[in-house]
């Protein structure tokens, strides 16, 4: 399927928060979808998922999650500065601000003509896939795919303790969660007590791990794993389909 691509731009405790939203050209309504980067932000990595995603009959608005503390449009560069420099955003951010973010975008897509009507989900990866977990609290949300998210458990998000392991009871739709047993940063532990949780909660959940390492389905770096990525992305389309079929 054909897409349209653009930059829009919302206002969040008085910040410009850009959005690159990708959507399906054939005129009708599609399922819209929030889409959290990891720590690097809107580079072409993330872009080609993006794009990947909407070519598969969604409307995905990606946010630039450290909006309040980088200029607009910055990409950061995935090496050992770069790291640093997003680690030190995602610290520098306040968790309530990621959850301001996360019900502006859910409002955008609320007023977009082209989205259906009672048909929002969220995807991420590394600290999106957390972002995306934690939209799944917001009662909008029928699905949420969360790619190897970090610091559930430890509460790591932005500033202070994200309280996300303790409000799973809040989410009304369902889970998917891709994990990579070679992921030092999503240990075994984490593992199942993220699992562990969601089934307390009696949240419905899919879990898909693969031997594979942290961030194996950013295509950029040498932990890139094609055959692993290919099976998770084929897991994530039928959920999504399943989902936005009822």
């Amino acid at each position: 399927m054909q897409i349209t691509k653009r930059n829009v731009e919302l206002r969040v405790d008085d910040n410009l928060l850009r959005v690159y939203v990708a959507a399906p050209k054939p005129a009708g309504t599609y399922p819209g979808i929030i889409f959290y980067t990891d720590i690097y932000q809107l580079g072409e990595p993330m872009i080609r998922l993006v794009n990947y995603l909407a070519g598969h009959g969604y409307v995905v608005a990606a946010p630039e999650i450290f909006h309040r503390t980088e200029p607009v449009g910055l990409v950061i560069d995935p090496d050992d500065i770069g790291r640093m420099r997003g680690n030190d955003n995602a610290r520098r951010t306040p968790v309530a601000g990621y959850d301001a973010d996360c019900r502006a975008v859910i409002e955008f897509l609320k007023g977009e003509g082209s989205v259906a009507l009672g048909q929002i989900g969220t995807l991420g990866f590394c600290i999106g896939g957390h972002l995306s977990f934690r939209a799944a609290f917001q009662s909008e949300i029928k699905a949420a795919v969360c790619c190897y998210p970090t610091g559930i458990p430890s509460g790591k998000l932005g500033q202070g303790v994200a309280d996300t392991i303790h409000r799973v009871s809040e989410i009304k739709g369902e889970m998917l969660i891709v994990f990579g047993t070679l992921d030092p940063h999503i240990p075994p532990q984490d593992r199942q007590t993220i699992i562990k949780t969601l089934e307390n909660a009696s949240v419905p959940y899919q879990v898909y791990s693969y031997e594979a390492e942290h961030t194996f389905m950013r295509d950029d770096g040498d932990r890139y794993d094609s055959a692993a990525t290919t099976s998770a992305w084929s897991e994530i389309i039928a959920f999504l389909k399943r989902i936005f079929a009822t």
